[in-house]
């Protein structure tokens, strides 16, 4: 994995080091999340659920409870879980080897401390296997260098992302991290009504994703892979997908078309190892949006401008 002697490059991901670290944090920020699940006012397309990249870290940024504010933060410098409230109280937690049951435990007593007590649901959402976090002892790894190395990818996937969110003026979500999947992702809206979601998606509601694909999209993320595909990919997608959609001729050379998965992909490898990273990726995210925008028809004069310094 890459070393911090230069920020700016885009790290090594080594599925093989990263693996452990990843499954803990994955279950990790799903008991964050739910916590803002549970305390947000409701946003369509469930914006008002995710996780945000912050400059050490993830965090919730300001949650509204009881006529105050908190907010949680997993600090990948520090190695520190942060939970900072409005009146000034303030508490943390060392991020370290322990078990996921441990850790919901630890966090909640926290919580309690500072007089928050909010109640979520207990087992993890979007994973085939869903153990009880307070039953889960098998997640339990934690190394400090595979954390930071995994944030700072989606750090500078994140300053992507942001480049690419820019050159849209129709509805587009922001630029932020999904904990059901533990991906990155940015959304984009033609503004017309979409077919009813099939569902299928493991242990997620069926209302829950019919109303987050209520509207057509073109949406694309970053993943950083699983046991059952130990790669990290960039993603991108139609909702719902014209037949001539992954036919269409995309950038850059690596890409390809999952036919089971019904998306397009790029390996995180091809782009960290390429001299120009942030155009290779920029070129993926455009030229995916323009299959999906075109085979879909959708109305491109009203929903695109040309970014302010071109």
């Amino acid at each position: 994995m890459e070393s911090e002697k230069n920020p700016l490059a885009w790290p090594v991901l080594n599925f093989g080091e990263i693996q452990d670290t990843l499954e803990t944090l994955h279950q990790w920020i799903q008991i964050v999340g739910k916590i803002r699940l549970q305390t947000m006012p409701w946003q369509n397309h469930s914006w008002h659920t995710t996780l945000y990249l912050s400059a050490h870290g993830y965090t919730t940024q300001v949650i509204p409870y009881e006529g105050s504010f908190f907010q949680i933060d997993f600090d990948f410098r520090q190695h520190q879980l942060f939970i900072s409230c409005a009146h000034g109280a303030s508490l943390s937690m060392d991020l370290r080897p322990m078990t996921v049951a441990d850790f919901y435990v630890e966090l909640f007593q926290k919580l309690a401390n500072l007089g928050i007590h909010v109640d979520i649901h207990g087992s993890p959402n979007e994973l085939e296997t869903a153990i009880p976090f307070q039953e889960n002892t098998i997640n339990r790894f934690y190394d400090p260098t595979a954390a930071h190395t995994v944030w700072m990818a989606m750090a500078r996937v994140h300053d992507v992302f942001s480049r690419f969110r820019s050159a849209f003026i129709g509805k587009c979500s922001p630029v932020h991290l999904f904990w059901g999947a533990f991906d990155l992702a940015v959304t984009r809206f033609s503004g017309r009504p979409a077919p009813q979601h099939p569902g299928g998606v493991p242990n997620m509601p069926l209302d829950v994703m019919q109303e987050a694909y209520s509207k057509e999209v073109s949406s694309a993320g970053f993943w950083p892979g699983s046991k059952d595909f130990p790669s990290a990919i960039f993603y991108s997608y139609a909702y719902p997908a014209d037949p001539q959609f992954g036919e269409q001729k995309v950038l850059p050379n690596a890409a390809f078309y999952s036919t089971e998965m019904g998306e397009f992909m790029l390996k995180y490898e091809d782009v960290q190892q390429s001299d120009h990273p942030e155009e290779m990726l920029l070129s993926f995210l455009q030229s995916t949006y323009e299959a999906a925008a075109i085979t879909s028809k959708w109305n491109r004069e009203e929903l695109e401008k040309l970014p302010i310094d071109q």
